[in-house]
């Protein structure tokens, strides 16, 4: 067997949990000696689909031994799924929970698979540090991806579990970037109740948001206003070492949640498919913690109402 390749497809190069999980494969391939390419498909599903279309249907010569992707879009492109299959090329789906896959399985002849943080999961530990930060009650501004993304749905599905019933929530979305975030406080101060809201904590569903959320806060407000929003504790999702780990040492932000990058898992498990002929299974996920834990961010229980 000639040395493996894999095309690693992300959403797009805004975002720091997409560069670690782009860094985390460039580790894993140097590690495995396999050949990979990243490319991006700048948040848009169309593209990312004729990005890959044209990956499947070059010559035989050049295709790739494997595709791993994190879908734009929630379906998870079933057609191109099967054409990659037809073509012999395996398929590994990160970050979604894919009903075509399980029947796809039966018929393919190389790895399917997907790998996935568990973002319900993901969603109850933010649960929890609201509670952890809001003992006697509160309202938290909250800022979702986008509304079909699968990681909002879940992720807002694993909050509202663990959250209090004496917890307020009030959602604004963003795209999972910083100026998404920024743009979205923006028009969310501009509405005439906005301002006066009694929030106590900003959580965005990762931290370049949460980020972004803040510095709408600082650059648009100012005066004692400004120093009203920015007393609230800002919360974020992801944890990359580099980013939202730093951002919580430098009290950027309050706290995160680290979710490990999947495509190290990823690699892993598709080289050892292909190498050995083991069928690996249909869903795996990688297992979140929150930063700092929980009883430590506890200590940092919000004592004044913005």
């Amino acid at each position: 067997m000639g040395k493996l390749r894999f095309i690693v497809s992300l959403t797009t190069n805004e975002n720091d949990y997409q560069l670690e999980q782009a860094a985390s494969a460039e580790v894993a391939a140097r590690h495995l000696d396999i050949e990979l390419q990243i490319i991006y498909a700048e948040n848009d599903t169309i593209l990312q689909s004729q990005q890959l279309l044209k990956i499947i249907q070059s010559s035989s010569e050049s295709r790739p031994d494997g595709i791993i992707f994190e879908p734009v879009g929630g379906t998870a492109l079933p057609v191109v799924a099967r054409a990659a299959a037809e073509a012999g090329i395996g398929w590994v789906v990160m970050n979604r929970e894919i009903e075509y896959l399980n029947e796809l399985r039966k018929s393919a002849r190389v790895p399917i698979f997907s790998v996935s943080s568990d973002h319900e999961e993901i969603g109850r530990i933010q649960g929890r540090q609201f509670a952890a930060l809001l003992p006697k009650g509160g309202t938290v501004l909250y800022i979702q991806g986008p509304s079909m993304n699968l990681a909002t749905i879940n992720r807002t599905i694993g909050m509202q579990e663990t959250k209090p019933t004496n917890i307020e929530i009030k959602a604004i979305r963003g795209n999972w970037t910083e100026a998404s975030a920024y743009k979205a406080v923006g028009s969310w101060l501009k509405l005439s109740t906005s301002r006066q809201s009694k929030i106590d904590i900003v959580a965005a569903q990762n931290d370049t948001m949460a980020v972004g959320a803040k510095k709408a806060f600082q650059e648009l407000l100012q005066g004692k206003e400004r120093e009203r929003w920015l007393r609230a504790p800002f919360l974020g999702i992801d944890g990359v070492p580099q980013t939202g780990q730093a951002w919580v040492r430098a009290q950027v932000l309050s706290g995160t949640i680290i979710s490990p990058p999947n495509t190290t898992r990823a690699i892993d498990m598709l080289v050892s498919a292909i190498k050995t002929g083991d069928i690996p299974p249909e869903r795996t996920y990688t297992i979140p913690q929150s930063f700092p834990d929980i009883q430590s961010l506890g200590s940092k229980k919000v004592q004044v109402l913005c």
